[in-house]
């Protein structure tokens, strides 16, 4: 018996640890494999470019130019779109899965069908043209650009910080531009207005976001019949939502393809809300019927909502964000082919393939991580204050159109949540009872041990800092990278 147990001992151990091994092996895969698929795709990007082009000495360096070009793609998709789904994600609304495949359609469908057949070849004109004339200079200029763009989001995706693409790739461009023109070729007055955006897009965001927070609670949630606020209130909600997205789309989602003024998107925006709100109201009175008259019940109305919302923003963000990946790449494709450097160029079909399947093959690989941690890690979100960052990423745009301001879209999600979280805090500061307030002082001061001020933390500072960290740094960041870059390959080259 006792050699029997001693050998059953033995099993045991060792079943224990080929289990172990097993597991290590599975995660080890499981790390690589996304790796893996995204080496994949940018090699067979590379590789259908040169069966279109062929092999010759110009369509090498286009050949190259397409898989760094497909490399950032993949870094746009893992990184920007968290913030489109990454509220619907944290709120129950969406499942991962579903955030994934609406985000991956959209985005698919936004670059494809409103990206433009036209982009310009310096970002926001924030170089003179007429400084790196020289066809050569001009396309490791743009190389260096797109490939210290894609890494600087690269190791932000890492790091868990989601920043604004349309930093990086600007910073880029500044960084090339400097190393290869010096301080003249840089339009100064322009970076000062995309430094403002670094303040603008999320305080904004942020004091909207929180706005309609305080207004639901207020006329909704706090309401003694709630039932009854919520069917006054939350069609008018959703049709403000949908008037807010029709006026985005117009101004933002279709711009490459239509050209429409603040005021046509105004009144486009009008009809819709107008229109959603008679379509509504009789659905929310009927889906209402019979709910309890409690908190859970009125954040059931905005799940579907949101998910419309993801899928908009989605599209918007495919339309507008895709020239970030293939706006150098393009550039480069047309100063090799034509030997000139012009200011605006048409985007080959193949151009805009890589960049569209690449935000969508980025996203599935890697966006997980992301939406995670803009969704249920930074504060906790519900239908209502998932509803509200939505529905502040929509507004902020339009108020910075009308106002000519520059405003970055990541920038604006994430102040928008950053807001919802701290009004959270501000406002339990104000509406907690003494009871509350001394129970949570005794735990604090049991795991303190000392005295400390009584302050709920519905934010999580850690990452909070690490978000605002990267925000400030992703221009002089890129810009740095991308000037080394720039002066290797052209001590290399010549």
């Amino acid at each position: 018996m006792v050699k029997k147990a001693r050998i059953n001992k033995a099993l045991d151990r060792d079943l224990k640890t080929r289990t172990f091994f097993e597991k290590a092996a599975k995660e080890t895969k499981q790390q690589f494999l996304a790796p893996s698929l995204g080496l994949a795709f940018i090699v067979l990007a590379g590789l259908s470019v040169s069966l279109i082009l062929g092999w010759n000495s110009e369509s090498v360096i286009i050949i190259a130019a397409a898989a760094i070009g497909a490399y950032m793609a993949l870094n746009i998709g893992a990184n920007d779109v968290a913030n489109n789904v990454g509220p619907a994600v944290g709120s129950n609304a969406l499942s991962m899965f579903g955030a994934l495949i609406i985000a991956a359609i959209f985005e698919s469908a936004g670059a494809l069908i409103a990206g433009g057949d036209v982009v310009g070849t310096i970002s926001k004109g924030i170089i003179d043209p007429s400084f790196v004339s020289d066809p050569s200079t001009f396309v490791w200029a743009m190389f260096a650009a797109l490939l210290s763009a894609a890494i600087w989001i690269n190791l932000a995706t890492w790091l868990g910080a989601p920043v604004s693409t349309t930093h990086s790739i600007v910073g880029g461009v500044v960084g090339a531009g400097l190393a290869a023109a010096g301080m003249a070729a840089v339009n100064w007055p322009k970076m000062g207005q995309i430094a403002a955006s670094w303040v603008i897009s999320p305080v904004l965001g942020a004091l909207i976001a929180a706005l309609f927070l305080w207004f639901i609670k207020s006329q909704v949630s706090d309401q003694n019949d709630k039932i009854r606020a919520a069917r006054r209130w939350v069609p008018l909600l959703i049709a403000i939502m949908a008037g807010a997205f029709a006026t985005y789309l117009s101004l933002k989602g279709v711009k490459k393809v239509i050209k429409i003024d603040l005021q046509m998107a105004l009144f486009i925006g009008l009809a819709t809300l107008g229109i959603c709100y008679f379509i509504v109201h009789p659905l929310i009175r009927k889906q209402s019927e019979g709910m309890d008259n409690t908190k859970k019940s009125v954040r059931t109305l905005f799940k579907i909502p949101l998910v419309f919302a993801a899928a908009l923003l989605s599209f918007a963000h495919g339309a507008n964000d895709v020239a970030n990946a293939v706006g150098p790449l393009a550039a480069i494709v047309h100063t090799v082919g034509e030997g000139e450097v012009v200011s605006k160029v048409s985007i080959p079909i193949w151009v805009m393939a890589i960049g569209a399947f690449g935000l969508s093959f980025g996203l599935l690989l890697f966006g997980p991580k992301l939406i995670r941690r803009v969704g249920e890690q930074i504060t906790k979100l519900n239908p209502l204050r998932a509803y509200c960052v939505a529905l502040s990423a929509a507004i902020t745009v339009i108020i910075a159109s009308w106002l000519a301001l520059p405003v970055s879209s990541t920038h604006i999600a994430l102040g928008a949540i950053f807001g919802v979280g701290f009004f959270r805090e501000f406002h339990w500061r104000l509406t907690s009872s003494s009871k509350e307030i001394i129970a949570l002082k005794e735990q604090e001061e049991n795991k303190a041990k000392s005295e400390k001020r009584v302050y709920r933390k519905l934010v999580r500072r850690s990452h909070f800092l690490t978000i605002i960290a990267a925000w400030v740094i992703t221009v002089p960041a890129a810009a740095i990278l991308s000037g080394f870059l720039f002066i290797i390959l052209d001590s290399i080259l010549y």
